[in-house]
């Protein structure tokens, strides 16, 4: 028979034992908890290294560092769909080591098998992969239809859960707002969009809400209806906290190239012209001749260094304007336009990728706790408006792309929200 003391110190191992093993389901945190562990669904495209689902899957299933030591998985995944499998898989090692259950299709990882919904939430990763693309050349990833096969599972069961959808919604304006509106009658949290607006910020800028803001300015890098939503984001995130909150955008008007400085050029972008200047100073990734820039960061100097750059220049319903801009520094950087004094005020959104600065992505540690969060207290951190928008603004800078940069306008865009009393970046 085991002593008071022994039974103490065999019950101590088994948690020792329990948090040194992520893939037993338990972790220290937990052990004693009265209620039992969530359990969640992951629905992935493809999985590769430093594809989107390798990033989420790894930290869902062992965890991640955070605050100086190793944040535990405080949900369970119970289930694993993964559409496509290549040469490059790494699916197959992964659910092998974490010990995973697959199924062959969306339903019956929701259902695990079974009839009714058996899981506490759901993961969508609809990124990459290959998948049909449109005529403007956007890929169609199947965000949109298997976030329609989980809304039939939570139909049928009669009770739904949290969804996370990872980068822009769909493709498709009315996709789009469908998507948002099923969560809404069904009364379940959606919560979507990029790692941008959660990552470091060098410097750690907090704009209060309602500050007098005029304009805002990403300078990122990537391609369209890729990139484009991250920079767009990012902006978002800072514009939505300005006095009156976000209303919803007119029109958006995109060009490349020698257009687009010719269109800054103009006097009515003086500001553009300026807070671009102020957000490519934060960047730490400036082409560079023999180790330095060839000349101080100017516009003409951006010019001429950048010429092949994208532009998507917003317009709001209440007057305020957004731009983004897509080149080839590889980070992301704002600057945004104060209306009482005229400051500029910025920082870069700080993306260590994989494989350059660092050997993995951790920027994504801070959304898959947020998405942690959701599951756990049943609340978005910040509203689903923010990624409905966002992903309108992606869908109108293609659309004016592929006209040759007339301007998309709109009547149908005019999404009014409130930003969250506190931004949800990484501040560690």
């Amino acid at each position: 028979m085991l002593n008071r003391r022994q039974f103490g110190k065999n019950l101590a191992a088994a948690a020792l034992l329990a948090a040194l093993n992520p893939a037993s389901g338990v972790s220290a945190a937990t052990l004693g908890a009265d209620q039992p562990r969530k359990k969640i669904a992951f629905l992935g495209t493809k999985v590769y290294v430093h594809s989107h689902a390798q990033h989420f899957l790894d930290r869902f299933a062992i965890g991640f560092a955070s605050g100086g030591k190793w944040h535990q998985p405080r949900v369970d995944v119970a289930s694993v769909f993964i559409d496509q499998v290549d040469e490059h898989d790494l699916s197959q090692q992964r659910i092998t080591r974490y010990g995973l259950k697959q199924f062959p299709t969306v339903a019956e990882a929701l259902t695990l098998g079974g009839s009714e919904l058996a899981v506490d939430g759901v993961v969508i990763i609809g990124e990459h992969g290959e998948y049909p693309k449109n005529e403007k050349g956007q890929t169609r990833y199947p965000r949109y239809a298997w976030f329609k096969e989980c809304v039939k599972v939570f139909e049928a069961s009669g009770r739904s859960v949290p969804v996370f959808n990872d980068k822009h919604l769909s493709t498709d304006w009315n996709e789009c707002r469908e998507m948002v509106a099923d969560s809404k009658r069904l009364g379940f949290p959606f919560y979507a969009g990029s790692s941008l607006p959660v990552t470091w910020r060098l410097p750690a800028l907090e704009l209060p809400l309602d500050t007098p803001l005029k304009e805002s300015v990403c300078v990122a890098y990537g391609e369209i209806d890729s990139y484009d939503v991250h920079a767009l984001e990012t902006a978002q995130c800072m514009s939505e906290r300005r006095a009156g909150g976000e209303v919803g955008i007119r029109s958006i008007r995109a060009v490349k190239g020698e257009k687009l400085w010719a269109l800054l050029e103009t006097p009515q972008r003086k500001h553009t012209r300026d807070l671009f200047v102020s957000a490519l100073s934060r960047s730490h990734n400036l082409p560079v001749d023999n180790g330095f820039l060839t000349a101080p960061v100017t516009f003409e100097w951006a010019r001429q260094a950048l010429p092949d750059t994208i532009g998507y220049l917003i317009e709001h319903l209440d007057g305020f304007h957004t731009a983004i801009f897509l080149t080839d520094i590889r980070d992301f950087n704002y600057a945004g336009l104060r209306a009482d004094n005229g400051e500029i005020v910025g920082c870069q959104m700080y993306l260590p990728m994989p494989g350059r600065s660092a050997t993995t992505a951790d920027f994504f540690n801070q959304l898959c706790q947020h998405v942690e969060d959701m599951f756990l207290q049943g609340t978005t951190p910040y509203p689903i408006e923010r990624t409905l928008l966002s992903s309108g603004m992606v869908i109108g800078g293609v659309e004016s792309l592929f006209t040759g940069g007339e301007p998309f306008v709109t009547n149908d865009m005019a999404i009014k929200y409130k930003a969250p009393e506190q931004s949800m970046y990484w501040r560690m």
